[in-house]
């Protein structure tokens, strides 16, 4: 295997190479590798399940460490490092490939680098005036229109391909369908709209007293409720929610041609698409200072929430002269508010255990509004950042809600002690089964539960992970629902492990009842009523009061259902599911494709494994350990015995269809009679074609169903063969028919 390769880029990519004079490398390169696995992994928690688990700051912290391991050694970077990606997207809604890529900002947390990023500019390009702008906290969509109809919504996704939401976004009043032309702007031929979908201020605080009085959470902030909002897969239900958008870039154009940034809001605005009420154009890096201080003292008094201000430089010939990496483009700047912090009282520091096994401190807090939601829970990391932090028991803590999404304890307030408070103390033994915690390697900081197999902190953790969106995806099987399996009261446990979650029935669980706990903090709920704590029946109904009888409840009959439905989920989902350290979606996803069966997998040595691209060896070593535990192969046994999928289909030559589309690209538009979308693209890759969402002088053919669109008008316009979709069987039988030739014989041109 080669050690040195050619970057995208045309630079070098020495991630493979080996360093035998530098000691520390094999270090930074594990680092770098676990970084990078965390990272992504955050951004899909991110982007595509709008659930984060870390604050902005937490994760730009660990974009900071990985950025410095790259700096130290070049030879890390690669191109397909976090540092020079953008985001991801969703498998639930179909991928869309950007006309032009959709870059990230760069974030900036102080007006010193602020000042930095301006002397860079001006050094190159001196005297240009800046465009100031409020960052929306909203969820970035890319809107494109063709001869002035909107033809295709999509969110950012990876920067290059996004989601198609075009059903949701077309029930946002403020996203026009059709644009109007307007003295001095004429409408262009092609229109990529760079813009932010959010939620007002006042709507959002009607939002969640609705969600209260009907008895539902509400949400933690606007920017999870429009991303949710939007990303529902059912657009009526986006319907219902007060969306708005506000339009801030352009992509790909084509009979327009702005001279300036605010010269293409004012286009905007003619056509009919929103920009902000709050942009400015300014001439010194004063007037960008003041902007951002006037910002700062009102930014919860706006339409909507900002979390900070976009600079920009306002000429485009400049900013094309700027240019951008393969990230950030280089012309703009995004300067991040600092988080809300808020003093409160440290009740407790427990201890929680993860799925593998990781022991993490927590705070449990005296609780406090911060950011937008109430907190009584804070993450401490591991115990050396207690220490670090030096924060005690009993203290007055500064909390602060970063990004607006986790809290984290930042200090001590050292001025408000009286001298009850008490040092904290990591435990020796896991809170949940006893076993003696250790670090699992030498030189790490993390203490760990040994104890895999049987404690039940860490099957809870695993079963809540396998049921998610990233692994088997069942409905109804929830957080309180795992711990009822795992820590049913006054019996045995329903199951030992997850080998016996596919093997479950109504009648073993019917007489279950358990303590609820809070998924966060993994502490019992109080009973309102008692102070007690709270238990549950959650799969059976109250007995009859005539007969006695106990039935099931409606989710514990769809849980099961829901399980049965979830063997047949592909093998990356299988992978993912098995709770292997180290191992995400990404790499799940690398070695489903690469092995097509999960015996493969386990077979493979380490050395093979880790030269799948985005696996490695760190990962690849942490999938040889783990199937050489005996229970852990048993678990996969049952999985299999169950009838839980472990391999990919492969193709059966005796039945492969005839390639009568192959090599051809196609575009599907309209209704297709007894197709769906997703069907009739699988019908085109089964003969050897290709589908794409957009049409150009490259396609191949177009197939026009019911309301075909734009879609048909581009292609009658640039001649590509259109095949209405009464006619799509043939199509898929016969390829496309021989052009016809001209009066006099010939073939066409």
């Amino acid at each position: 295997m080669s050690t040195t390769d050619t970057g995208r880029d045309g630079t070098e990519d020495h991630s493979g190479a080996e360093r035998p004079d530098d000691p520390g490398f094999e270090a930074a390169r594990t680092r770098h590798e676990a970084l990078a696995a965390e990272i992504t992994e955050h951004r899909r928690r991110y982007y595509v399940d709008d659930a984060p688990l870390v604050s902005d700051s937490q994760f730009d912290d660990l974009m900071h460490e990985l950025v410095d391991l790259e700096t130290a050694h070049p030879e890390l970077k690669n191109a397909d490092s976090p540092t020079e990606q953008v985001g991801t997207f969703s498998e639930a809604f179909t991928p869309v490939t950007h006309l032009e890529k959709m870059l990230s900002l760069q974030d900036v947390f102080s007006l010193d680098e602020v000042q930095a990023w301006a002397d860079r500019i001006t050094a190159e390009v001196p005297g240009e005036p800046y465009l100031c702008e409020v960052k929306i906290d909203g969820l970035a969509v890319d809107l494109v229109y063709e001869n002035g109809r909107l033809a295709r919504a999509a969110t950012r996704g990876d920067g290059t391909t996004g989601e198609d939401v075009t059903a949701n976004v077309a029930t946002i009043g403020a996203v026009p369908q059709r644009l109007t032309a307007a003295e001095g702007f004429d409408v262009p031929e092609l229109l990529e709209v760079r813009g932010e979908v959010y939620f007002p201020s006042a709507d959002f605080a009607l939002l969640n007293e609705a969600q209260v009085e009907a008895g539902k959470a509400p949400f933690a902030n606007p920017r999870n409720a429009a991303a949710g909002s939007l990303r529902q897969k059912d657009a009526t239900k986006t319907a219902e929610r007060p969306l708005s958008f506000i339009a801030h870039g352009l992509g790909a154009l084509r009979g327009f041609e702005p001279q300036s940034q605010s010269h293409s809001y004012e286009a905007l605005d003619a056509w009919g698409l929103p920009t902000s009420p709050y942009w400015k154009v300014v001439d010194t890096l004063d007037e960008v200072f003041g902007y951002i201080e006037d910002f700062g003292s009102q930014r919860h008094t706006l339409v909507h929430e900002i979390d900070g201000v976009v600079v920009k430089i306002d000429r485009i010939a400049v900013q094309r002269r700027l240019g951008a990496t393969s990230r950030t483009p280089r012309w703009a700047v995004a300067y991040k508010f600092a988080p809300e912090e808020v003093n409160t009282k440290l009740l407790d520091i427990l201890v929680s255990i993860g799925r593998t096994g990781r022991a993490t401190p927590y705070a449990v807090l005296e609780p406090v509004r911060v950011a937008g939601s109430e907190v009584e829970f804070a993450t401490l990391h591991n115990a050396d950042q207690v220490k670090a932090k030096g924060v005690k028991i009993g203290d007055t803590v500064v909390l602060r809600k970063a990004g607006d999404v986790i809290p984290e304890v930042v200090a001590p307030v050292a001025a408000a002690r009286d001298g009850s408070e008490t040092d904290f103390t990591m435990p020796e033994r896991c809170p949940e089964c006893d076993a003696v915690l250790a670090p699992a390697a030498e030189g790490d900081v993390d203490l760990r539960c040994p104890n895999a197999r049987t404690c039940p902190g860490q099957l809870r953790e695993r079963l809540a992970y396998l049921s998610g969106r990233s692994c088997f995806d069942v409905d109804r099987m929830g957080y309180i629902a795992c711990s009822a399996l795992v820590e049913p009261l006054g019996m045995d446990p329903v199951i030992e492990n997850e080998g016996g979650v596919f093997s479950l029935t109504i009648e073993q669980i019917l007489p279950i009842k358990v303590v609820v706990r809070d998924p966060d903090s993994g502490l019992p709920k109080p009973d309102p009523k008692t102070g007690e704590d709270k238990v549950v029946t959650p799969f059976a109904r109250q007995p009859d009061k005539k007969t006695g009888e106990i039935l099931p409840r409606k989710n514990a009959e769809e849980m099961i259902q829901n399980l049965d439905k979830a063997k047949s989920q592909p093998l990356w989902r299988v992978v993912n599911a098995l709770s292997i350290r180290h191992v995400g979606p990404v790499s799940a996803q690398a070695l489903a494709e690469h092995f097509g069966d999960l015996d493969r997998i386990a077979e493979a040595d380490e050395e093979e494994m880790a030269a799948v691209d985005g696996v490695g060896p760190t990962i690849a070593a942490a999938i040889k350990d783990w199937f050489a535990v005996d229970w852990h192969r048993e678990i996969v046994e049952r999985w299999r015995e169950a009838g839980v999928r472990m391999q990919d289909d492969a193709p059966d030559p005796s039945e492969a269809l005839p390639q009568t589309l192959e090599g051809l690209t196609v575009v599907i538009t309209g209704g297709i009679p007894e197709y769906t979308r997703e069907g009739a693209a699988a019908a085109v890759k089964a003969r050897g074609g290709k589908t794409t969402s957009s049409v150009s002088k490259k396609t191949g053919a177009v197939v026009a169903g019911d309301k075909p669109g734009s879609k048909y008008d581009k292609a009658v316009q640039l001649g590509v063969p259109i095949v209405q979709g009464d006619e799509f069987e043939r199509f898929l039988a016969e390829g496309l028919p021989e052009p016809e030739p001209d009066d006099d014989g010939s073939d066409p041109e």
